[in-house]
């Protein structure tokens, strides 16, 4: 395997900082262009206190597999940049389509068999999906674990806020880290998505095959409520008859820490739509001139009186009645579980990092609490009428549109809550006003007591990660993704999800998205991402290796 190595290294020009010492061209076939690369001179143990323990990962082809990722870091950042430098934003449809198949490309590159982009077609929710890229590479393995990506991003809303242009890929300084990749999408999700990738090629380079067989579903639609995914679910479940687990990309902590997770929250969004013509009362066809408020009723303020009756004052407390009449309380495993989680957590510095002046509680373990398990009604946006900041331009709107995020957990669910916050406008007598159900995503709970969860949490802990031990207490939830397809709430599919692995970035959704390149401190940069990836495929099939004392 030594001379494929070397061969490949200057076949590709991949290398070391030392042999990329001028600038050259470099053919990236997964990113679907040629790009000039500069040697970047990415350190990989960077300025990490962390290691992987080496006792505890002893198979020799991974030793060598973490050997060849130090050495190709650079240009595994520059398949990052690339993969950045393509939008791919599912809310406009920007470069959707270019995406989907520089992600086919990728799977193609690894030696995948079968490698499609699917066209959904219309959902159940009424619009057009977004393409799903499928992938089924077949190494000759015991084990078949599902990689779960997503391609799409959000759209940049502030781009005077960015200190790098959102779509540049640029690398810079960011205390603690020497280097950070500035992008959309670097966080959420290209970044930890591409350590895998690259973990992936880097087996690939140095064994010639893979642990485990991959199966690979990549949606375009999960800033979309996954609205083409779940076609995609529901029209090709055989697609996914051999899979035993799946392994989801994820994140690690400031402090060195990372969950074992799989589960995920409830996620209903709907956009409620007052207009004149359906009230019967102020413009009726299309906007009009403002100064005509004078004399016409407005909708807009109309709209906004509604808004007020849905929330308290300060907007943290639902007052649909009966909103939280199924709402399960936690267990006792599950408060000791969150009690755990918020020991050590400081409520100031993680405000500070996410960028908000405080969280809602000054309590370590409510802020956990709610985070994890809690709910809430957000009012994401509002428009119609004037929509330029700035200047004048009197203008009464004829149509208001808001739209609202509700985050639930079990045992509530999309429909009931729709069907509460009918009632309720109905009875306030806004029965004229619209409910848009933009898309659901029911929670999933997920326990974590598996092979695939154990073999994880071997592998993660031997990367010297603090890691929670897996157990079969009930599911605490987390963010939004998903999982309800492949947990069998919604789908004939119903397997084990594991989601654990190092490597960090932050300010999803926000400007300044970024990816940690060289790591510091308790935080591993994209070189330890990568082992991490590749040392728990290994421990799933097995073949992590033992002690050597």
């Amino acid at each position: 395997m030594k001379s494929m190595k070397t061969a490949l290294l200057i076949a590709t020009a991949f290398g070391s900082a030392a042999l990329l010492s001028a600038c050259s061209e470099t053919a990236d076939e997964g990113a679907g262009e040629t790009v000039a690369s500069a040697a970047q001179e990415i350190r990989g143990d960077a300025d990490t206190e962390l290691s992987p323990d080496m006792s505890k990962i002893s198979n020799p082809e991974l030793v060598e597999i973490f050997d060849y990722i130090d050495e190709n870091i650079d240009q595994h950042v520059v398949n990052l940049q690339n993969w950045i430098r393509q939008p791919s934003i599912s809310n406009t449809g920007e470069g959707i389509q270019e995406s989907a198949e520089m992600v086919k490309g990728f799977f193609d590159q690894l030696g995948c068999q079968k490698t499609d982009v699917y066209d959904v077609g219309e959902t159940k929710w009424g619009q057009q999906g977004n393409p799903v890229v499928y992938a089924h590479c077949d190494e000759g393995a015991d084990k078949t674990i599902v990689l779960y990506w997503m391609y799409d991003t959000m759209p940049i809303t502030q781009p005077d806020l960015w200190k790098a242009p959102p779509f540049e890929a640029q690398l810079v300084e960011q205390e603690p880290y020497k280097k950070v990749l500035i992008g959309r999408g670097a966080s959420n999700s290209k970044g930890p998505q591409m350590a895998m990738w690259n973990a992936l090629m880097s087996i690939k380079a140095v064994t010639g095959t893979l642990p485990v067989n991959v199966i690979v579903v990549a949606e375009g639609d999960e800033e979309r409520m996954s609205i083409g995914y779940n076609q995609f679910i529901a029209d090709h479940p055989e697609l996914f008859e051999d899979a035993d687990a799946m392994y989801r990309f994820s994140s690690q902590s400031a402090g060195g820490g990372t969950s074992i997770t799989g589960g995920s929250e409830g996620c209903l969004f709907v956009e409620l739509i007052t207009s004149g013509e359906s009230w019967g009362r102020g413009p009726t066809r299309s906007n009009i001139h403002g100064g005509n408020k004078r004399s016409v009723d407005a909708p807009a303020w109309r709209h906004i009186q509604m808004l007020s009756k849905l929330v308290s004052p300060d907007g943290n407390r639902v007052l649909i009645p009966g909103f939280y009449d199924d709402m399960r309380p936690l267990t006792a495993a599950q408060e000791a579980k969150l009690r755990g989680m918020s020991e050590g957590f400081d409520p100031a510095v993680a405000a500070d990092a996410l960028g908000v002046a405080r969280f809602i509680s000054d309590d370590p373990y409510e802020v956990v609490s709610m985070a994890r398990m809690g709910t809430s009604m957000n009012l994401d946006g509002i428009w119609g009428g004037n929509m330029f900041e700035g200047g004048s331009g009197a203008i009464l709107p004829n149509r208001i549109v808001s739209k609202h995020n509700f985050r639930y957990v079990p045992n509530m669910t999309g429909p009931d809550i729709v069907e509460k916050l009918r009632a309720y406008l109905d009875d306030l007598g806004y029965a004229d006003v619209e409910i848009n159900v933009v898309g659901d995503v029911p929670f999933a709970e997920v326990t974590s007591d598996s092979e695939y969860h154990m073999a994880a949490y071997e592998a993660l802990t031997a990367m010297g990660l603090t890691v929670g031990e897996p157990s079969s207490v009930e599911a605490i939830m987390g963010g939004y993704w998903p999982a309800y397809l492949f947990n069998g709430t919604q789908s004939p599919i119903d397997i084990p999800i594991v989601a654990g692995m190092a490597g960090t970035g932050g300010n999803s959704h926000a400007a300044n998205e970024f990816y940690v390149i060289e790591g510091a401190g308790k935080v591993y940069g994209m070189a330890g991402a990568e082992k991490s990836v590749a040392a728990v495929l290994y421990s799933m099939a097995g073949k992590l290796g033992k002690p050597t004392t």
